[in-house]
């Protein structure tokens, strides 16, 4: 994974996609935030649901207390990719709304290098407005998912949970 932070100029960049052949659903977040991206991590942020919300679909019971080698491998093994719809943008702090001047990832040429991809999964609407824009004309199916960050703490976690829930048939 190579550092997201502070690159060309002080845009903050997402990390290199973590994909397979077998990646059957590719879940897509907005841009790293800045403990992810202090630590180099996939959704470093202790209070995101990310982990815990992945487990439960995967069916697998204290997932999120796993070290993050343990969780990434387990997610390569069940089928589950993951990136982001921005490859660079400016960003105070970590809310997708102090986005600017964002350039968008090369989401259709990554999709198109998936021969198992059923399904392509946005966490949260940023990442749903932009990345169903770079992706207009896919044939893989496209899902909108409630956003795991601890900013979008109105939904509750069940109700988090029950949407997500919604990639299961693309993992059996």
């Amino acid at each position: 994974m190579t550092d997201g932070s502070d690159v060309n100029g002080g845009r903050k960049a997402a990390f290199a996609p973590f994909v397979s052949a077998e990646t059957r659903v590719l879940i897509l977040g907005s841009l790293p935030g800045d403990a992810s991206l202090a630590a180099q991590r996939y959704y470093a942020h202790p209070a995101n649901r990310f982990w815990h919300l992945v487990g439960a679909i995967m069916g697998r019971e204290g997932f999120a207390a796993l070290d993050y080698d343990a969780r990434v491998a387990a997610l390569a093994a069940a089928g589950i990719g993951l990136w982001d719809v921005i490859a660079t943008a400016e960003r105070k702090g970590s809310l997708d709304t102090a986005i600017r001047r964002a350039e968008p990832a090369p989401l259709a040429d990554l999709v198109a290098r998936l021969p198992a991809l059923r399904a392509v999964a946005f966490n949260g609407a940023t990442a749903a407005r932009i990345g169903r824009r770079l992706l207009a004309g896919a044939t893989t199916r496209l899902v909108d998912l409630p956003s795991s960050s601890p900013a979008h703490a109105a939904m509750p976690y069940a109700e988090k949970l029950r949407r997500w829930r919604t990639l299961e048939e693309f993992l059996a």
